[in-house]
């Protein structure tokens, strides 16, 4: 048994840039086939399991309080492709769900109380029999619906063999390309699989064909991309004729069309590269919707035609008004979906199409730019506030209804179908939560000021009759990059949380994606350190609004959202009783230093290019974690991570305790800093219902336990 927090020796390397001398004594640890790093890693865990064993039976609890709240044996909504419905099982006492399908009868959604006839497409329990880890980079089905594709990882590093099977036969057919990234399309005849490869870098790069039952040997290059600032990402348009190619980087886009039918012909590239034009193609049939920010800076949606243009040939359909933001459109062959954000909510908007107008010897109607002749007015499709909506998508290119999910912090998941004709909503499922009652809980939004005066929004959740009196537990959650919007989501563990009279706090800060391009490009780059002040905005807020008991806070957020905490507890570490920072980006500087690292050079238009700018150098010095450690009393913090997550290296939360220990003024009983490493695992933890379960109601215990709410 360790009598005391692990410390790892140290060996001093010298990082020079710019003039600039930062010693790094734990660079060392990147070399994961040392055993002294695996003995210090395995030292952390020791410790933390020493210094939380007395949180067994909360962390048992907890977990079993996950369950009750789950229906454990429960089916999804059918969802259609081609001749079939499909759709996912999930039973009591397994970890994984399997997929299933019934043939399509007569185009009506089949009655989830009589499915007889259904067929076994594939389960994930069989699949991961004998492994610690299971993960799988999606699915999809052959044209003819007789094979199934699908990737799988067994270690959490996120490099997948693909598997072919036959679906009725249960055989599988060819599993020998090894090594692939995310995405999966066939091509129109079912004979070969669209696939992508990552390089050395982690960065999806290339684009290949594998004809079913040929060695990968023969495999064919379908297209390279050879500027490490982008990454590629494919999808199978709904119509079935094209595989939508994306280069993207973080400010710039560039797709290219690859035919189902003649996949080794040269791919149309739709419009070329222009710093900072970013769009997505939707395929419409005989024509292309394009999302784009080429004339407004919150995206526009045009058509375009099947072919190479520019986006000055485009025809423009909408156009946001203030405060909203066009994300992403699905076409269909008699309407289309719009999503995007009206005023920091989600939004979906339906637009009909004159199908006589589209019809086959009508083409004059987009020759000659008559779109809105084809394209009606956008219809809003009915939405609850404070909730998050997005679509549920049906592969099915005739589909006659837009099938969308809506949840929030107390809504459990709601799937509802909108008829385009009639314009009537009807409920599909309400994810059934057993003993939840959503009236015992209020939910509203609210405005916090931050540092400069910009107005922040907050969504706060508490339990029915409790009052801001200044003595409660709180939970602040954040995230704040990427444009990716960190919208509220409906939990068991968040219900734990609410039943203990923890006040929740979700942020929606500068960096994220909730109020548009500008509330993004005002928390990234040299703007980046509004995301973290922001946060402690808010954690203010609820301390000084009574919310919150001031010495009863805890902070939360993984991957980049570990940054944030990591920067907010260096920017005000007083501010929380503790907090917990899961995969965190908390060595960001070293990492963005170093281009030969997974996913760094794409970060550059995120971050700056530290190496080229001293000022970004001199800039992300002054936040970057790791480097800004003080010799001050810090929360209690609690890191996380994983072995083999190749997005975020173990190395930088191991890094950050090591340095936390040495300066933080922390009693190391009352305020512990403890590492907990997953062995076996990815970015996201570990798999399984229940092993998801198990790492959440350890997190929780720890942080229920140093608020006083457990």
């Amino acid at each position: 048994m360790l009598k005391q927090a692990p410390v790892a020796h140290k060996i001093p390397v010298e990082r020079v840039t710019h003039g600039d001398v930062y010693v790094d004594n734990y660079e060392w640890f990147r070399d994961k086939s040392n055993p002294e790093l695996i003995a210090h890693l395995e030292s952390e865990n020791e410790w933390t399991e020493e210094r939380t064993k007395d949180l067994r039976p909360l962390r048992e609890q907890l977990a079993g309080e996950f369950a009750s709240l789950t229906k454990l044996t429960d089916i999804t909504v059918p969802i259609r492709k081609g001749g079939w419905w499909y759709y996912q099982r999930t039973w009591e006492g397994k970890e994984y769900p399997a997929v299933y399908r019934i043939p399509d009868v007569d185009g009506t959604r089949p009655d989830l109380a009589d499915l007889s006839g259904e067929q076994l497409v594939w389960d994930s329990n069989v699949l991961s029999e004998g492994q610690d880890f299971f993960s799988t980079s999606g699915f999809d089905v052959s044209p003819n619906g007789k094979l199934g594709a699908l990737g799988l990882d067994f270690s959490g590093d996120e490099h997948f063999t693909l598997q072919i099977f036959d679906i009725e036969q249960g055989q599988i057919l060819d599993d020998v390309v090894v090594g692939i990234g995310y995405g999966i399309a066939w091509t129109a005849d079912s004979s070969a699989v669209i696939y992508s490869r990552v390089d050395d870098a982690w960065r999806s790069w290339q684009i290949w064909l594998h004809r079913v039952g040929t060695p990968s040997s023969e495999d064919c290059l379908l297209y390279q991309e050879d500027d490490d600032r982008f990454d590629l990402w494919h999808t199978a348009s709904r119509d079935g004729r094209w595989v939508v190619v994306n280069s993207s980087s973080r400010t710039t886009s560039e797709v290219r069309l690859i035919s189902t039918g003649h996949p080794e012909a040269e791919p149309i590239v739709v419009s070329r590269r222009s710093p900072g034009v970013d769009y997505m193609v939707e395929p419409a049939g005989d024509h292309l919707l394009v999302v784009h920010n080429a004339n407004v800076v919150d995206f526009e949606l045009a058509s375009a035609p099947i072919g190479t243009s520019v986006p000055q040939e485009w025809v423009s359909l909408l156009k946001p008004e203030p405060g909203e933001r066009i994300s992403e459109v699905e076409a269909f062959a008699s309407f289309a979906v719009i999503a995007l954000r009206s005023e920091g909510e989600t939004e979906l908007r339906v637009m009909q199409r004159d199908v006589e107008a589209a019809m086959p010897g009508r083409g004059e109607a987009y020759r000659e730019a008559h779109e809105r002749q084809v394209w009606g007015e956008p219809v809003r499709v009915p939405a609850a506030r404070l909730s998050t909506t997005e679509l549920f998508l049906s592969p099915d290119w005739d589909a006659s209804e837009v099938v969308y999910s809506t949840e929030s912090l107390l809504t459990p998941p709601t799937q509802c179908a909108y008829d385009v004709e009639t314009g009537a909503v009807s409920t599909l499922k309400v994810q059934e939560v057993p003993g939840y009652d959503p009236d015992e809980f209020v939910q509203e939004g609210v405005w916090v000021t931050a540092a400069d005066g910009t107005q922040i929004p907050m969504t706060i959740a508490y339990k029915a009759g409790l009052t801001a009196d200044g003595t409660n537990p709180g939970w602040l959650y954040g995230y704040g990059s990427y444009e990716v919007a960190n919208d509220p989501y409906f939990a068991p563990r968040h219900i734990a949380m609410l039943r203990r009279g923890v006040v929740i706090g979700w942020t929606h800060i500068r960096g994220g994606g909730e109020m548009g391009r500008a509330w993004y490009d005002n928390g990234k780059l040299l703007t980046k350190k509004n995301t973290f002040s922001d946060f402690v905005a808010c954690g203010q807020w609820l301390i000084e609004s009574g919310w919150v008991a001031r010495d009863r806070l805890a902070g939360e957020g993984r991957s980049a959202g570990g940054l944030l905490i990591g920067a907010a507890v260096n920017l005000a570490p007083g501010l929380f009783r503790a907090v917990h920072a899961g995969v965190p980006f908390v060595d960001a500087l070293t990492t963005i230093l170093k281009p030969e690292l997974p996913l760094t050079a794409g970060e550059w238009e995120e971050w700056g290019n530290p190496i080229e700018s001293e000022e970004v150098y001199e800039y992300m010095k002054s936040y970057s974690p790791v480097e800004n450690v003080q010799k001050t009393e810090y929360p209690a913090v609690l890191a996380t991570t994983s072995l083999n997550d190749i997005r975020v290296f173990y190395v930088e939360p191991t890094k950050w305790v090591q340095v936390l220990r040495e300066n933080a003024t922390n009693d190391p009983l009352d305020r512990p800093i403890l590492e907990k490493i997953e062995m076996v695992a990815g970015h996201a933890g570990k798999s399984g219902r229940e092993g998801r379960w198990e790492s959440q109601a350890f997190v929780l215990a720890w942080l229920l336990n140093q608020i006083g709410a457990a």
